[in-house]
């Protein structure tokens, strides 16, 4: 996904009302699993994360769109890569955003964005199995065709559950995101239809924790974990402290569940681990008899939060600032 570039006022509106980039792109390690940062020149716009259960500490990932059909594996110890796969047998990659492994151990690319917002009839999954031995290969993988039931969509995030293998897909829109249920098992055969099963926020990717119990969906300025039970979310979730990321665009648990992994596209782009218990974390309560103001002020909902609305905030400074030059010109 490619965002419009803001003008340069718009910019440095933006950088200054922002927090340091230093201090929102840091974040605490994980106890099993350490930020790191992708330094493969070749991965300029890693779009999706899945940990490898079968090589602790790497991480699958893959750019975004006009790079091929590569598959990455990165050491999160070095940052290096120790692996990209090549896929064969499936057509030629259009829009690849996000990646996840099965309970059968295959590795499921979703080739499913759409920058036109809908204009494609179908997409793609492509599958593979997750190789045993570290290296440059070329393996050749399923294709499957996927349709929505309600029509065409954009979707940057595609999740395997890890007990059932049930694929689902969230679709990106800034106010009627879904998420979407695929058939109990992808067909090489014919399209598989996709079906609304719930509403989500603006959602540029997702995963299911390790156990199944819980699904991550993250935008560009929020993130929340929700409740998984019977096929469906619960409630409205948990915020999640996404760290800030400037084209933020995946996410995944770490192997063993202790930390959300935060990664974004960009060359040498950071990958930043945030324990479960902090990215879970919720303001305390006010304590019994507390002053009305002494209370927590609610976070804002939806897919924006807190950075949507000073990104919001100061495009609207920008365009009132050149409507105030134009007039001035207008009257010399």
């Amino acid at each position: 996904m490619r965002l419009l570039p803001l003008s340069s006022a718009s910019a440095v509106v933006v950088l200054a009302l922002l927090p340091s980039s230093s201090a929102l792109a840091a974040g605490p390690e994980g106890a099993g699993a350490s930020s790191f940062t992708i330094s493969d020149p070749r991965i300029k716009e890693s779009s999706g994360l899945a940990a490898s259960r079968l090589h602790p500490g790497v991480y699958w990932t893959h750019n975004d769109s006009d790079d091929g059909p590569y598959v990455y594996a990165v050491d999160s110890a070095t940052g290096k890569t120790v692996a990209r796969i090549t896929l064969t047998g499936i057509g030629r990659p259009r829009d690849v955003e996000a990646i996840s492994l099965g309970p059968d151990g295959q590795l499921y690319v979703g080739d499913i964005g759409d920058n036109k917002d809908g204009t494609w009839d179908h997409v793609w999954i492509y599958r593979f199995p997750e190789p045993k031995v570290l290296g440059d290969a070329t393996v050749k993988a399923a294709q499957f065709t996927v349709k929505y039931a309600d029509g065409p969509r954009n979707a940057e995030a595609l999740m395997v559950h890890p007990v059932t293998g049930r694929v689902y897909i969230a679709s990106k829109h800034e106010s009627t995101g879904g998420l979407y249920e695929g058939p109990e098992r992808l067909s090489a055969s014919g399209p598989n239809v996709f079906r609304r099963v719930a509403d989500v926020p603006w959602v540029t990717d997702g995963a299911f924790s390790p156990d199944g119990s819980r699904l991550a969906l993250r935008g560009y300025f929020t993130a929340r974990t929700y409740a998984w039970k019977d096929g469906r979310t619960e409630g409205e979730g948990e915020r999640a402290d996404a760290p800030w990321q400037g084209q933020a665009e995946s996410v995944t648990y770490a192997a063993d569940g202790s930390a959300l992994m935060f990664g974004s596209e960009g060359g040498t782009s950071r990958v930043v681990a945030v324990p479960l218990a902090a990215a879970t974390a919720s303001p305390a309560p006010p304590k019994p008899g507390s002053p009305p103001e002494a209370a927590p002020s609610p976070e804002p909902t939806g897919s924006f939060g807190k950075g949507a609305l000073v990104l919001a905030g100061a495009l609207a400074l920008t365009f009132a600032a050149k409507r105030l030059f134009r007039r001035r010109r207008s009257t010399h």
